[in-house]
């Protein structure tokens, strides 16, 4: 009886096993960066509105743009000023550069690797705070106010405040966002790094998909 597996019937099998592989991961890697993701919580930083092990989904902002509002849960890349956990520690009103926070410039292969197969990429999921424009203050007893109204953030879990020495009074910049997470305890956001700019918002959270138990839109 003939043996059909020959050895180069083999290797092709395999090469074409392998290209197959290729092309879904390519087309993964297309959605993933331009259309929609799925992403787990791996933070404590959004407790309890998301919490570590939750998967969201998210629409990019590559194709999808949207009208950014105060409250909005976004990811955006995560600052290279982050590891410091430095305060933006001022009694006096802050802007300009001094606000911004700072973040590694990528280009050419370094960039397809990092954006695009996001090898190395980082991003946090937080709330909205601030826009362009806006003065924001987190008092040093823990509350936000927002061009001089104090924000009533129903979305905190009872009892939990900014109350973590980590108060600021500073404007938004242009073409910046000021981000928070919910858990102000443990969250690392634009009062440690400073501002966000809105080029490096990678996506809108549209909903929790998992668990089952818990699908619909966060708030």
């Amino acid at each position: 009886m003939e043996n059909k597996w020959t050895k180069e019937k083999i290797i092709k099998e395999i090469l074409e096993w392998i290209f197959c592989f290729l092309i879904a991961y390519l087309i993964y890697l297309f959605i993933n960066y331009y259309f929609i993701a799925i992403s787990g919580v791996k933070q404590v930083s959004m407790k309890p509105t998301a919490n570590e092990g939750e998967k969201l989904l998210i629409q990019r902002t590559k194709v999808f743009k949207k009208e950014l509002n105060h409250g909005d849960i976004i990811t955006f890349i995560a600052p290279s000023n982050d590891i410091n956990k430095k305060n933006i520690d001022y009694k006096n009103v802050v802007s300009g550069s001094d606000a911004m926070a700072k973040f590694d410039e990528h280009s050419g292969l370094d960039s397809f690797i990092f954006d695009f197969m996001c090898l190395g990429k980082k991003s946090y999921i937080k709330r909205l705070i601030g826009l362009p424009g806006d003065h924001i203050e987190v008092k040093e007893d823990g509350t936000v106010f927002r061009n001089d109204k104090m924000l009533d953030e129903s979305y905190l879990k009872d009892g939990i405040t900014s109350r973590n020495g980590a108060y600021i009074n500073v404007i938004v910049p242009e073409n910046y966002i000021f981000a928070m997470g919910d858990n102000r305890l443990e969250s690392l956001d634009s009062r440690y790094f400073g501002c966000v700019p809105m080029s490096k918002i990678d996506g809108y959270v549209l909903n929790r998909i998992w668990p089952l138990n818990k699908i619909g839109k966060l708030k």
